[in-house]
């Protein structure tokens, strides 16, 4: 179970990822992100996102057009 989750549906980038980032700043380090996008861009964006800041992307899924992210908040 996540520490906190972000319901990102329906927005379009880069809303999926500025919600992201602004969320993980209320996850404690160590702890985990859970993001739930339809963005289809959203799978490319959240690993370049996570390369760039360098939290860790540990799990990138979809289901039914659904998107789903758990992001390790490394900071």
């Amino acid at each position: 179970m996540a520490d906190k989750v972000l319901d990102a549906k329906g927005l379009n980038c880069p809303l999926p990822i500025l919600r992201a980032k602004k969320t993980l700043k209320e996850v404690p380090s160590g702890g985990t992100l859970e993001v739930l996008a339809t963005d289809p861009g959203s799978v490319a964006d959240f690993a370049a996102f996570c390369r760039s800041t360098g939290n860790e992307l540990l799990e990138s899924s979809s289901a039914d057009g659904v998107y789903r992210f758990l992001i390790k908040h490394t900071g």
